[in-house]
């Protein structure tokens, strides 16, 4: 399964700053740690992942490094494709043959060779970029500006960073997760055209929820009480409407209930303080085993 968007897993957007990262994982990772989660295989998971994410993007320098591994792909390949060495002749079957082409005739004497098939013209990597709709957008369509860093050769083997933005042509109805091609306005090569553009569509999933695969999940606190006993909690959609669900004796945290398009995750609810009643409750709870 690909890697998620190490900024969806965080739940910060693409221009939020260090502090804000950070802050971002700090709460998620107390939130999932396997110690406040009983062991609980689906929290140890999530703390892993919120784990990836961070070190993908939590500082200017990995930051930089994911979004070089973006352009160029996996490893950081050169984004300008095969280039061969000696000066980027590589592609002219070596000096040998540039002789032949020269003078007519190879360097050992021999007759003119006959010219072969050309070879395919070169292409330069393809560009990658998101474009975040909301959902009133992807359900109408249309045309949306998107801003993307295209790489182009310079001078003497250098490459540039260019800044560009067009438009791009949305159907009604796309869905989440959904690729536009964009022919020939990816990153460039020095002796060949242009790759594409790889225009992946996001769709702003709604306050609190977040996207996992082709699902919306949103994350519910619940208490430790209703999570062992089972009982009711109230949960508000993205929709704005409110309703109860129920939640099962012996719930875990990280599991998960469908209610229509929506998954509704349980998460433990996050505990401030304690009153002495309450801290007589737990440590009542300790001495049974709980």
């Amino acid at each position: 399964m690909a890697e998620r968007d190490p900024y969806q897993v965080l739940g910060v957007s693409r221009g939020a700053s260090d502090a804000e990262i950070k802050k971002a994982f700090r709460k998620l990772a107390r939130q999932y740690h396997p110690d406040r989660n009983e062991g609980s295989p689906a929290a140890e998971t999530r703390f892993k992942e919120v784990q990836a994410a961070y070190d993908s993007i939590g500082t200017a320098e990995a930051r930089r490094k994911h979004e070089q591994e973006q352009m160029f792909g996996a490893g950081g390949r050169n984004p300008f494709g095969g280039m061969g060495g000696m000066g980027g002749m590589g592609g002219m079957g070596g000096m040998e043959d540039v002789l032949s082409q020269m003078f007519g005739k190879s360097m050992g004497g021999g007759q003119r060779r006959q010219p072969g098939p050309r070879p395919p013209q070169e292409r330069g990597q393809n560009a990658s970029s998101w474009l975040d709709l909301s959902r009133e957008e992807a359900t109408k369509g249309g045309s949306f500006n998107l801003t993307y860093t295209q790489l182009i050769p310079g001078t003497h083997g250098s490459i540039d960073r260019k800044r560009r933005t067009l438009s791009v042509k949305v159907a009604a109805g796309t869905n989440h997760g959904k690729e536009i091609r964009v022919k020939g306005q990816g990153h460039g090569h020095p002796q060949g055209v242009n790759g594409d553009l790889i225009v992946n569509i996001r769709i702003d999933p709604g306050e609190g929820c977040r996207w996992d695969g082709n699902r919306v999940v949103k994350e519910v606190e619940v208490e430790y009480s209703t999570l062992v006993l089972g009982g009711k909690v109230t949960v508000t959609l993205p929709s704005g409407v409110k309703g109860k669900i129920t939640i099962p004796p012996l719930s875990q945290v990280g599991d998960r209930q469908r209610v229509k398009d929506l998954d509704i995750e349980f998460i433990l609810m996050e505990i401030e303080n304690l009153d002495d009643s309450q801290k007589d409750a737990v440590e009542a709870l300790k001495d049974v085993g709980l």
